[in-house]
């Protein structure tokens, strides 16, 4: 039995082009000036404008030998079906004008080295220490292990048995357990107090060790030792009836634990935030008098250009007639680099108009915020409203707020922060989520701690001031916002 089927589908094949775009819209600033030299050192045909002489220079060849060029090219091209397809007056003539379209964005043409922090990593400040202790060589061994185990917070996460293996398969060192635990104990001496802990509970029980022994810090160690689970639950009676201690006696010990650090490695800098302290904003909205305006970062906007050498190299190519086959694979590479290089200037520029028209219309939409910094004055705005007002693609708008960044006189913010869904109030009016929240966080903050509002209670006097949000939704603000639940904010 024969059968048939008749199907179609919807392709979108996207050109060289705009792979290369969208790839590049997708690179924050900060990363930018390391991707054009990554394009610099495989494309050599590309190359830096070093000053505004060199932009403005004529490096197009006089007319009449463009002519003789252009005729010796041509009888060439009768002659072979390779050089038909190839115009090397197209790729000889001067675009530096087309190319260089910085000031069109009001980009800062000041470019400043961008200052990171140097200092000293937390493993690093481990290995100081561990180069003082006195140990046999098999010692020194579990302890560079174990060092070298320890997470950026400053704990020991990975089993003593897994490091008996790693010891084994790596180092070729047979151990036990108990030795590990012994030298483990020697780590857990260093400094910040509390690392090489294997949990919470031993990081702190290992901070309140090097404390003066004062009476709440003998009750802060016993609550920690064996009331811990009713002190995370905040549980505050049973350990009263456990301790037999009154309430300011539990206060004072819950105090002495509370200024304890639960992430020693913290304390340092870690290997993975070293050269990650700057944000180097992609915008600058400046309001002057009134009137907003929005400055596009200077290295956005990267004075690029054709190399002279490969423009001087294919003309002297195109005078030959092009018979030797070397010659053609020459002419195809010089052509395909500068082709190359074409594409990736254009994707610049694009990638300097996107970010341009998207943040202007970011700041044409909330104008009254960026005017008064007020947060409650945000609109309720999606990728979608930019996409209507700029004519660009929902996912285009999407790339160009993620990673980026924006200066305002008011603080640095990442292009996300402006962006937030709609609710709508009993009077009608729509408000921003992010206005919701704020109240939210107000009424939090104002509250007895020592009875938190619920989220009923949150429900309550949402409604009271015409926020009509089901309490799930209270729920899900309230941890966006990294807030615990009541029982969990209880204080005595």
């Amino acid at each position: 039995m024969l059968n048939q089927r008749l199907s179609q589908k919807l392709l979108q094949k996207l050109s060289p082009q705009q792979i290369q775009l969208m790839k590049l819209l997708q690179v924050p600033t900060a990363n930018l000036e390391q991707r054009i030299k990554e394009e610099l050192e495989i494309n050599p045909a590309l190359e830096e404008s070093l000053s505004d002489y060199d932009e403005k220079e004529d490096l197009s060849e006089p007319e009449q030998i463009r002519d003789e060029e252009d005729e010796q090219f041509e009888e060439s091209n009768a002659e072979d079906d390779f050089a038909d397809s190839l115009d090397v007056q197209e790729y000889t003539k001067d675009d530096t004008d087309y190319y260089n379209d910085g000031d069109d964005y009001k980009g800062k043409e000041e470019k400043k080295q961008t200052p990171f922090a140097i200092g000293k990593s937390f493993h690093d400040f481990l290995d100081e220490q561990l180069a003082l202790l006195e140990m046999d060589e098999k010692e020194w061994e579990i302890a560079d292990q174990l060092v070298g185990s320890i997470d950026d917070d400053g704990y020991l996460r990975r089993e003593l048995d897994a490091i008996v293996d790693d010891l084994a398969f790596q180092k070729n060192l047979t151990t036990t357990e108990a030795e590990i635990e012994e030298v483990l104990k020697l780590i857990q001496r260093f400094d910040p107090p509390g690392v090489g802990a294997r949990n919470l509970q031993e990081c702190l029980l290992l901070q309140l060790e090097r404390r003066t022994k004062t009476p709440s810090v003998k009750i802060a160690q016993k609550i920690i030792e064996d009331h811990f689970e009713a002190f995370t639950k905040k549980h505050y009676d049973k350990l009263l009836r456990a301790l037999d201690i009154d309430e300011p006696t539990l206060k004072k010990s819950i105090d002495e634990i509370l200024h304890l650090n639960p992430k020693p490695g913290g304390a340092g800098e870690s290997s993975s935030s070293i050269n990650h302290q700057t944000i180097i904003p992609d915008f600058t909205v400046e309001n002057n008098n009134g009137e907003l305006e929005v400055l596009l970062n200077g290295k956005n906007a990267p004075d690029l250009r054709i190399s002279d050498s490969f423009k001087e190299m294919l003309t002297s190519y195109g005078k030959g007639a092009m018979k030797d086959k070397k010659q053609k694979e020459a002419v195809v590479f010089i052509k395909q680099k500068i082709d190359a290089a074409k594409w990736f200037i254009d994707a610049i520029k694009q990638r300097q108009h996107t970010l341009f028209v998207t943040m202007e219309a970011i700041v044409f939409f909330q104008k009254e915020y960026f005017l008064s910094g007020d947060e409650m004055k945000l609109r309720p705005m999606i990728l979608k409203d930019i996409a209507e007002i700029t004519s660009l693609d929902i996912s285009t708008v999407s790339r160009v707020a993620n990673s980026k960044y924006c200066q305002t006189e008011f603080g640095v913010f990442s292009l996300k922060h402006f962006f937030s869904e709609g609710l709508q109030m009993e009077s009608g009016e729509e408000v921003s989520t992010r206005e919701v929240k704020m109240i939210l966080e107000g009424f939090i903050t104002a509250e007895s701690k020592s009875k938190p509002l619920s989220d009923e209670d949150l429900t309550e006097k949402l409604k009271e001031k015409g926020y009509n949000i089901a309490r799930r939704t209270v729920a899900k603000y309230r941890e966006q916002l990294n807030i615990p639940v009541a029982r969990l904010r209880k204080e005595l």
